[in-house]
């Protein structure tokens, strides 16, 4: 057994008695009917070999850790010009909060809160059909973690759809600045699919590889962006990937990260390994009450960290 599967084994072991801590998030119904009591890690390195405990292969919902994905993908389409759309700054507000559009004349503060997302799926949609954009969202997340089988779980989406009325509120109020360009009922169509893409531990692991190497797919040997954006992402990922909770993160485990309110987080450690924990029990900020808690061990135990060891 190699010294890293024995840290990760550690993690599991010493965070198990609090497996089923936190609370789910139900104000989704799909989301409200997941077990809590599961816990997952899986830590993919540079060479693609895997370090697993727990429920590793058992999906979930990945929520906003997706946005971290069609932040890529929206680059890649749109370039530099989408921070005239979306800002690169901490919220310090909720993910879902309207107060700050309102004083910011509808443009989101980061691509991270749930607002940001939703500009960034308007981009998305430039030329295409609902169905084709979510189709490129999907197609991407196969891509860059090399598993076709990965796919939208409907029941969730339709779940989202029913009960987002604050996304219809807040797509409504930044269509009335003129932030959005497509109905609101198509963005969100594709918002509400891609959060609802279904994941595990390992096949999130493996998809944030290229975030670790530099924009490189090193198992494909392939580059999906450069290392200059890889980077950026990830510094976006340190600041504001973590809502309102972002310093805190960035204090206890050092390194970028994404949650999702499905109870999972990816996390980077630059050159080094892309990291996924998974725990449905969230915190007061909507993130992973278990899930940060193995983050925190596991970047002391490895020093992975980018403020140093």
């Amino acid at each position: 057994m190699s010294e890293l599967q024995e840290l990760v084994d550690g993690v599991y072991r010493d965070l198990k008695s609090h497996i089923g801590e936190g609370k789910v998030a139900d104000y989704i119904p799909e989301l409200a009917k997941v077990d809590p009591k599961q816990f997952g890690i899986a830590v993919a390195t540079l060479d693609g070999s895997f370090h697993i405990a727990g429920d590793a292969d058992a999906p979930f919902s990945i929520q906003s850790i997706s946005k971290v994905f069609t932040l890529t993908l929206a680059l890649g389409m749109a370039g530099d010009t989408l921070w005239t759309r979306v800002g690169r700054e901490p919220s310090g507000t909720a993910f879902n909060s309207i107060v700050q559009l309102e004083y910011e004349k509808g443009r989101p503060r980061n691509p991270f809160i749930n607002a940001g997302a939703i500009a960034v799926a308007d981009m998305i949609l430039a030329g295409h059909q609902p169905r084709e954009a979510i189709g490129e969202i999907v197609h991407f997340v196969r891509f860059v973690s090399g598993d076709d089988s990965i796919a939208i779980d409907h029941e969730v989406a339709k779940s989202e759809t029913g009960t987002g009325y604050r996304n219809f509120a807040l797509a409504n109020f930044m269509r009335s600045f003129g932030r959005l360009n497509h109905p609101v009922e198509h963005v969100l169509g594709v918002y509400f699919h891609h959060c609802a893409l279904a994941m595990s531990c390992r096949q999130l692991a493996r998809a944030g590889l290229y975030l670790a190497a530099g924009g490189r797919n090193p198992v494909l040997d392939s580059r999906v962006v450069s290392r200059e954006r890889a980077r950026r992402i990830n510094a976006l990922m340190l600041m504001c990937g973590h809502y309102d909770a972002s310093g805190d993160f960035a204090y206890r485990v050092g390194l970028p990260g994404k949650s999702g309110v499905g109870g999972g987080i990816l996390a980077v450690a630059p050159g080094k390994a892309s990291i996924a924990v998974w725990s449905p029990g969230l915190n007061e900020y909507g993130n992973s009450l278990v899930g940060t808690a193995a983050l925190e061990l596991l970047a002391q135990r490895t020093g992975w960290s980018v403020f140093g060891t």
